[in-house]
């Protein structure tokens, strides 16, 4: 049996996964560098009965792989959380950490790749193997009715882990398709280097959550 084989059926990766060489290397020195860091696979966040699962590119080093949670102690989980909260996706209040209280409510949170890659790059044989982890989180919700994917990287990995392939279920901002029994939506990646160079607005993010919560009605 392969590790790939043992990981099979498993949700989330263990703290120490070493299923990644390359991934798993960086991560070593990044504990070694910053011991107080979460510095593992980030596990998904949010209710596992939730009917909209979002889907993300990767941990960021200073926000998520900090933190331990997705998209939490970067901008683009300043611009997410804020979203989620303006459509009733979440309560509490967001503080960049893991422990600020926050709550999901009928969402759920992860990523196309659990590890930090360097320069937030994944390779293709990283994002393969990791698919096994979103195989997974998608059959452990039974309520799933719509996929959010942010960017075509994690657009292209949920569609292969829906059953498809992407010549199939092609990338478009706010495009919505049904994929595998769930509308799959997706949406230019909420990064800063998208916001800041007019790629993605704050209104153009805030449709796509428009539509997703007009389905789930």
């Amino acid at each position: 049996m392969t590790s790939l084989d043992a990981a099979a059926g498993l949700a989330e990766p263990g703290r120490d996964c070493r299923l990644c060489p390359r991934l798993a290397e960086f991560r070593d020195g990044w504990r070694g560098r910053e011991p107080g860091w979460h510095n593992a696979p980030v596990p998904s966040f949010g209710p596992n009965d939730a009917r909209l699962l979002i889907v993300g590119l990767a941990p960021g080093l200073r926000g998520a792989n900090a933190t331990g949670r997705p998209f939490t102690g970067d901008w683009a989980g300043d611009l997410l959380y804020a979203t989620l909260q303006d459509f009733g996706f979440a309560t509490g209040t967001y503080a960049e950490h893991a422990n600020d209280g926050l709550t999901l409510t009928d969402c759920r949170i992860t990523n196309a790749v659990r590890c930090v890659p360097p320069e937030n790059k994944p390779v293709p044989t990283e994002i393969n193997t990791c698919r096994t982890f979103l195989g997974t989180t998608l059959s452990a919700m039974p309520d799933l009715k719509v996929v959010l994917a942010l960017g075509r990287i994690a657009h292209d990995s949920t569609v292969r882990a829906l059953g498809t392939i992407p010549a199939r279920a092609s990338f478009g901002h706010g495009k919505a398709q049904e994929v595998g029994g769930v509308t799959l939506v997706s949406s230019y990646h909420c990064s800063r280097y998208n916001t800041n160079t007019g790629v993605l607005t704050e209104a153009m993010f805030r449709a796509v959550f428009a539509e997703i919560r007009a389905r789930l009605a």
